[in-house]
């Protein structure tokens, strides 16, 4: 029965070593891959990738043959138009008055086409800041994915890990358990042979019946002070049992919360892991005190297996084991200060995490907002390319000019194509096709005119 207790601290004190340090090494590691997704996180923008020259001629041969169509019908309109143009010519009088026309009419086509060309410079410039912002959110949201998929494994870690030590704590706890079973009960056996020995010597002498009564009683009374002392350190123990609980439920919460944070939440994470780092160390001392205490116990074993033959020295034993209860009540009181330091150490905690959820939902809201631009940036792109591709198909559509045809077209046809093209003018914000004539006067009428040279 003596030799259990004296091997066990020994035995307990090499083994636990190395499993903190082990769990201190892996608290380490998780931190450093945290910052190492964090840096990468913060790394320079990817410059957008250039489009594809498949797409780029795919696209240029359908705006071709799209160029080609509108050609063939601005040929077809181009003799009609011509036509009315010369006629209200041939109602003007003078050659004067009939120049003086074209050269009206000449001036509002350049002064049209001016305006188009600028309109339609600003409308690229846009387009092509829309497209690069675009390209930058659409890297920025990547990068935010690869991030968020790290950190999910960083948890799952630290979920494994706190699972081991909860496994391990509860292992400690049960043979520490065992150990105080063995404890109590070997001091039992050595009251009930103490209580033998007295009744023995009684029938002896009467004096020492007395005073081995008297010497009785204060047993009984240390016996009971020790009593509400082991039951006060059972209490510190569920209650330190209780904190440690708790405290890993909250990391866990912790490392639930940690799936969804970003950027801002670093220095806050580093902050929490160097106080679980505190924590764990805390505990670590704490189990150390507790081995000690054991040692003082088997030590005051030992003491009263020695009080047997020292019953005429009581008095200086006695005074000997209060000295030692004396210190055990300061170490009792320390212990005491301790635990109110680790409650208020767990509330800062309590109010860290409240502070990370907060800004949480923050953060969530800044990602909405994000996703709303995002959508409205699209719209706008989509926009500015039907702008542009209207534009693009004006422009071209003015590549070419048909011969004049002398015959006049009838009243019918003139109302259905001025009819047909009231839309289109309205859609693309063209002009009447009577300003494209011009160039049909300053070239000879075997040739096609062009609009550039126009």
């Amino acid at each position: 029965m003596e030799a259990c207790p004296e091997s066990s601290p020994a035995t307990a004190g090499p083994e636990a070593s190395p499993a903190q340090g082990q769990h201190i090494d892996l608290t380490e590691d998780l931190a450093q891959q945290l910052e190492d997704i964090i840096s990468t996180y913060q790394a320079a923008e990817i410059p957008a990738e250039p489009e594809d020259t498949e797409e780029v001629t795919a696209i240029k041969e359908s705006d071709s043959r799209k160029d080609q169509k509108l050609e063939k019908k601005m040929l077809k309109n181009l003799g009609k138009e011509a036509m009315l143009l010369m006629q209200s010519l041939n109602k003007l009088g003078s050659p004067d008055k009939k120049l003086e026309a074209i050269i009206k009419k000449h001036a509002e086509l350049l002064e049209e086409h001016r305006s188009d060309q600028k309109q339609l410079k600003l409308l690229q410039k846009k387009l092509l800041q829309v497209l690069k912002e675009k390209d930058q959110l659409q890297s920025e949201h990547s990068r935010a994915v690869l991030a968020r998929s790290k950190l999910e494994g960083l948890c799952r870690e630290l979920q494994r890990h706190n699972k081991t030590l909860k496994e391990e704590t509860l292992q400690r706890c049960r043979e520490d358990d065992l150990k105080r079973k063995e404890i109590t009960t070997h001091f039992q056996g050595t009251l009930s042979d103490i209580q033998a020995q007295i009744e023995e010597h009684s029938t002896r002498n009467t004096k020492l019946c007395q005073e081995n009564s008297g010497l009785a009683e204060k047993l009984k009374g240390l016996i009971s002070q020790y009593d509400q002392r082991e039951a006060n350190l059972e209490k510190v123990f569920k209650h330190r049992d209780l904190k440690e609980k708790l405290l890993d439920t909250k990391l866990a919460q912790a490392n639930m919360i940690l799936k969804e944070t970003e950027e801002k939440h670093k220095l806050e994470k580093e902050l929490l892991l160097k106080k679980a780092a505190e924590f764990k160390l805390q505990v670590k001392v704490m189990k150390e005190q507790e081995i000690d205490m054991k040692t003082q116990l088997e030590m005051y074993s030992q003491k009263f297996d020695e009080f047997q033959g020292t019953v005429s020295k009581s008095n200086s034993v006695y005074s000997g084991f209060k000295q030692d209860m004396d210190k055990m009540a300061k170490k009792m009181k320390k212990l005491e200060k301790e635990c109110q330091s680790w409650k208020t150490r767990f509330d800062g905690c309590n109010k860290s995490l409240v502070d990370m959820v907060t800004d949480r939902t923050i953060k969530e809201k800044e990602f909405e907002l994000i996703t709303v631009k995002n959508q409205k940036l699209e719209n706008l792109c989509r926009a500015l390319q039907e702008e542009r591709k209207g534009l693009y198909d004006k422009v071209q559509g003015a590549g070419s000019q048909p011969e004049v045809h002398t015959a006049a077209p009838t009243e019918e046809e003139e109302e259905e194509e001025w009819g047909g093209r009231g839309e289109g003018w309205g859609n693309n914000r063209r002009a009447p096709p009577t300003r494209r004539f011009l160039c049909i006067f300053e070239r000879p009428r075997s040739k096609v005119p062009h609009w550039a040279d126009c």
